[in-house]
């Protein structure tokens, strides 16, 4: 993973936390919410690991009932080993392996986060993820000006909460920081909200960035 990757998904897990007053959080009180932050997601990282472990564990035993009941074994002798056997990939079992493949993939990605915030040597992870949190609270007027402004035929205080994060994240980023190639903001933007919001969400916030970069001359 990328630091300034990092950044972004510590930067959206620090906004979730946030409440409506967002201007009077100091820079120490941002510190304090991200090694929280990282406290939490190591520890649901590790629950999740350990939900896959079972889930595992669970398929492992399945698999052995099968081939210790299947017709070419029950018909050896008992002192006799098993022989493996034909086993039939059945949806319920894709579906169970899909699901520990997303879990591990989540877990992992949690881990790294909290890896590159923790050493010293990506101590820029943690201070980027700030910076995003900082300007925002200087014009967290204007960024969700603009958001209303795009977002036609929504109201603002009904949008989902992750998709406005997400969006205030990249507009930061797009309008005051300036310091990330453009695609790479919005390509980032669109990847949280994969990850993290509703399945309509990519589109929405892809729309959205799209008028922003034209309106505002950044293309």
């Amino acid at each position: 993973m990328q630091a300034r990757r990092a950044a972004r998904e510590l930067a959206f897990i620090l906004f979730s936390q946030f409440d409506k007053k967002i201007t009077n959080y100091k820079k120490e009180d941002l510190k304090d919410i991200i090694l929280k932050s990282v406290r939490i997601l190591t520890s649901s990282a590790n629950d999740e690991l350990k939900i896959a472990l079972g889930s595992l564990i669970s398929m492992r035993d399945q698999i052995e009932t099968y081939e210790a009941e299947s017709e070419t074994n029950l018909n050896r002798p008992l002192e006799a080993a098993n022989i493996p056997v034909p086993i039939p990939m059945t949806s319920d079992m894709v579906g169970r392996i899909n699901e520990m493949i997303d879990i591990a993939e989540k877990s992992i990605l949690a881990l790294e986060i909290a890896e590159f915030t923790t050493l010293d040597s990506q101590n820029d992870v943690k201070e980027y993820a700030i910076q995003i949190a900082e300007f925002f609270q200087k014009n967290q007027k204007e960024v969700d000006n603009i958001i209303q402004k795009y977002a036609t035929n929504w109201d603002l205080g009904r949008l989902v909460k992750m998709d406005k994060d997400i969006l205030r994240i990249a507009i930061v980023e797009l309008l005051y920081i300036k310091d990330a190639p453009m695609k790479v903001v919005v390509d980032e933007a669109l990847e949280l909200a994969k990850k993290y919001s509703t399945d309509d969400s990519a589109s929405f916030i892809n729309g959205i960035l799209a008028k922003v970069i034209v309106d505002y001359g950044l293309n």
